[in-house]
């Protein structure tokens, strides 16, 4: 129950506005007109490419990371699994609540601590962009490829991300082998990993339909939503 009832909980709570346990990602738009482009078959503006720099990336992680968001999704999965007493050595009361809720934040913690780190190493950048693109398949399509993928140089083309693959199960695995009961193993950590990637992808789907402007609730979940001109520098 307590693998299952986290991806459900925070695809929810994505859907109002926090991000998901597994880690999260930012919404880059830009507010400056002469900078944006627009595709032939849509009406909907979007901003040319411009590479964000470390300051914000930075900024965008520490908010994943310690921001109020995370702190409430803790709270709503710590609440979830209290309920259905997961995992039962845990007990109920308040010190049982407080070790779920410990335990939820620990793993969203090192999920984004795992994806942000990685995505230095690989020279990548994580954010999330909204599709240029028209229509609910090919919008959808997107969101779930953005899952797994990422930005590398300048002009943002898009790769493969091994950080987005690994940092789910980089948490699950923490929390199975640093602080779960031993019962608990490799078969355990890898199932709460899927579902926690899954959870992302919820998220990422969230941010593609249902933000609606630069001042709804949902823009405001990431600091970088909107770059600036790029630090100078090589291409990656």
């Amino acid at each position: 129950m307590n693998g299952l009832a986290k991806p459900i909980l925070l695809t929810l709570a994505f859907i109002v506005g926090f991000p998901s346990i597994a880690g999260s990602q930012a919404l880059a738009e830009a507010d400056v007109a002469s900078n944006t482009v627009t595709t032939a078959s849509s009406v909907r503006s979007f901003p040319a490419y411009s590479r964000p720099t470390e300051k914000q990336k930075f900024k965008n992680y520490a908010f994943d990371a310690v921001g109020p968001y995370p702190f409430v999704a803790a709270g709503f999965a710590a609440g979830i699994n209290q309920l259905s007493n997961t995992p039962p050595e845990w007990h109920q009361g308040a010190e049982g609540y407080g070790r779920r809720f410990g335990s939820d934040f620990g793993i969203a913690m090192v999920s984004t601590t795992t994806r942000y780190a990685l995505s230095e190493a690989f020279k990548e950048d994580e954010l999330y962009y909204r599709c240029e693109c028209q229509g609910v398949f090919p919008r959808l399509r997107h969101a779930t490829l953005a899952t797994l993928t990422a930005r590398r140089g300048m002009d943002g083309h898009r790769v493969f991300s091994a950080p987005a693959l690994i940092a789910p199960y980089a948490g699950s695995m923490t929390a199975v082998y640093g602080w779960y009961p031993g019962r608990y193993g490799a078969k355990d950590a890898f199932r709460m990993g899927n579902y926690s990637l899954l959870a992302y992808a919820g998220g990422n789907i969230a941010m593609e339909f249902l933000y609606s402007g630069p001042h709804s609730l949902l823009s405001r979940v990431h600091l970088g939503k909107i770059h600036r001109t790029p630090e100078p520098g090589p291409e990656n």
